[in-house]
C-alpha cells in the first residue's frame, strides 16, 4: 500500500475543516472494510484518509423530529439488532444480516455502505424503501438533507462535494400497520454480492407502496411506475406491478447472472413481495 498523510479528528466540524482542506485528495475512513481494500488493490490512493471512527456524535442511534436517526459510523451489526430497527424497519435489519459475515458487519458502518455507492448494496433498497434522508455537513456549518433516492450518481459516485461528511442517515418512522419484505438472490447464501435484491413496503389507509431494486442497475433506485400501478389498483394489480418493475431494469451480464435472468427474478421476487404483503 502506498504512503499516506493520516487524520483522526474527533468532531464533525474538525473532520470537515480538513476534507475541505484536501479536497479530493482525501477520502474518510469509517470501519475500512471497503476502502483499505480499495487502497490496497490500487483502486484509491489518497494523500490523506480522515479517520472519522472516533468522533461521537456519529457513533448513536437516536430519535430525533419523528424519525429515527442512526449516525454514519454506527457499525451493521449495531443496526441489525438494535431494538427500533428491529421493532420499525426489519426489512433494514434483515438488509444488514446480508452483508458479508459478522466480523465484517462489526467493523463496517451503515453510512460508509452508503457512500461506496454499489449498486448492489444490501442496506440500500431497504433504506431506500423507507423512504430515507441522508444528513450532509459541509464547510461554514451548512447542513444538507438529501432524500437516498437523489444521492446515488452511478457506481461509486454520490453527491457529496469536497469539503462534505455524511453524518447521519434519518427514517421517518411507518406508520401504524406497515410492513416490509426484503429478499437477496445471490449465488451463495452468505457473503455473497447480490444479483437482485428487491425491497417492498406497504403502509396501509391510505395505501402507500414502495418498490426499491438493487444490482439490477447502475444504481439503487424505486420501480415508481409499479408502485403508482400498485397504489391504483391494490393486490389486482400486483402482475402488472411485477411487469412494470422488470422492464424498469437494465442490469448487466456477468459472472453470477445474465441480464434476463436478473429481469425475471425482479418479476418472481416483486409480486412475491406484493402478494406476501397485500394477501
Amino acid at each position: 500500500m502506498h504512503s499516506f498523510e493520516y487524520i483522526e479528528p474527533r468532531t464533525v466540524l474538525d473532520a470537515v475543516r480538513h476534507l475541505s482542506e484536501y479536497g479530493a485528495r482525501a477520502r474518510v475512513l469509517a470501519g475500512g472494510t471497503d476502502l483499505l481494500i480499495q487502497m490496497e488493490t490500487g483502486k484509491h490512493r489518497p494523500e490523506v484518509v480522515v479517520n472519522v471512527a472516533r468522533i461521537e456524535e456519529l457513533r448513536a442511534i437516536c430519535e430525533r423530529d419523528s424519525a429515527l436517526c442512526i449516525g454514519a459510523t454506527v457499525p451493521l451489526r449495531q443496526v441489525e439488532n438494535h431494538p427500533a430497527v428491529v421493532r420499525l424497519f426489519p426489512a433494514l435489519a434483515r438488509g444488514c444480516r446480508e452483508v458479508g459475515s459478522v466480523q465484517i458487519r462489526n467493523l463496517g458502518t451503515l453510512g460508509g455502505n452508503i457512500c461506496n455507492a454499489s449498486p448492489s448494496a444490501d442496506t440500500s433498497t431497504a433504506l431506500l424503501a423507507y423512504d430515507a434522508v441522508v444528513d450532509l455537513a459541509g464547510p461554514g456549518g451548512a447542513v444538507r438533507h438529501i432524500p437516498l433516492s437523489e444521492f446515488w450518481l452511478g457506481p461509486g459516485k454520490t453527491v457529496v462535494e469536497a469539503g462534505e461528511l455524511l453524518t447521519s442517515i434519518r427514517l421517518p418512522y411507518p406508520s401504524e400497520g406497515t410492513r416490509a419484505f426484503y429478499r437477496k438472490l445471490a449465488v451463495r447464501k452468505a457473503m455473497d454480492l447480490a444479483m437482485v435484491g428487491v425491497c417492498v413496503r406497504v403502509s396501509p389507509d391510505p395505501l402507500q407502496v414502495r418498490i426499491a431494486l438493487g444490482a439490477v442497475g447502475p444504481r439503487c433506485y424505486r420501480a415508481l411506475e409499479a408502485e403508482a400501478a400498485v397504489e391504483q389498483g391494490g393486490a389486482a394489480a400486483i402482475n402488472a406491478a411485477a411487469a412494470l418493475a422488470r422492464a424498469s431494469a437494465s442490469p448487466i451480464d456477468d459472472q453470477r447472472a445474465s441480464a434476463n435472468y436478473r429481469r425475471d427474478m425482479v418479476e418472481v421476487l416483486t409480486a412475491r413481495a406484493l402478494r406476501e404483503l397485500l394477501g
